[in-house]
């Protein structure tokens, strides 16, 4: 039965993917909101990256509406599109564990630091105010750093200059106004989450999510009516 149970919601996901293929936020928004709910929200959440996807989502405990989901879609489809216009900034549409849409920005870590250091550069200042300026318009948006390592060195070397990476990011971030109570997650991961179809340079990274607070989620839900 438990074998069944995951086929079931395995192929529910491969359907609801497969029909969002051409469709922005805010329609995927409606579809997931109104269909799977927190529940398979979950599952796409952890398929993200080959099963690597980070666990973000605030913690509602209840499925959400359709037109909360269409109502948060459109919001993270213009921060989608905004920050694609960030220079040396790898944007992806991608979903939380509530189901609801967020948006992944990825910057390269050669671009964010020099070798084996968490000094930010000036190209990547200029690069993290851009995103800052995305990130200020809207205080219910929750954030979440992480910076990520080649396998080079030992985990707790690695451990380190990730945490270290993460943290220079997310001060840089709040010294050009971005609001501290919005970063949930500042955590260095090392080679946890090593993807093995990237080189190692891009592995060298720091990922931020945006994504829907619980204040973002009531608002939208008072907004639809759910």
């Amino acid at each position: 039965m438990k074998h069944t149970g995951i086929f079931t919601l395995l192929l529910c996901l491969c359907l609801v993917v497969s029909g969002c293929g051409s469709m922005n936020n805010t329609g995927k928004g409606a579809l997931i909101g109104g269909g799977g709910g927190a529940a398979l929200g979950g599952v796409v959440g952890a398929l993200i990256g080959h099963g690597k996807g980070a666990a973000i989502g605030a913690a509602v405990g209840a499925a959400v509406g359709a037109g909360t989901g269409a109502i948060i879609g459109k919001k993270m489809d213009k921060k989608a599109e905004e920050a694609a216009k960030i220079a040396n900034a790898q944007v992806e549409k991608v979903s939380d564990t509530n189901g609801l849409d967020a948006v992944k920005v990825t910057f390269d870590g050669g671009i964010l630091f020099g070798f084996n250091s968490s000094a930010l550069t000036d190209q990547s200042k200029k690069s993290l105010s851009e995103l800052a300026k995305i990130l200020k318009e809207d205080t219910q948006t929750d954030i979440a750093v992480y910076g990520h390592t080649d396998k080079v060195g030992t985990r707790e070397a690695n451990v380190k200059v990730s945490q270290n990476r993460a943290d220079a990011v997310k001060s840089y971030l709040a010294q050009q106004g971005v609001t501290n109570g919005q970063f949930k997650f500042v955590e260095g991961k090392a080679f946890d989450e090593y993807d093995e179809s990237k080189t190692a340079a891009e592995n060298r990274r720091v990922e931020i999510y945006m994504y829907a607070s619980e204040a973002m989620i009531k608002a939208a839900e008072a907004e639809a009516g759910n």
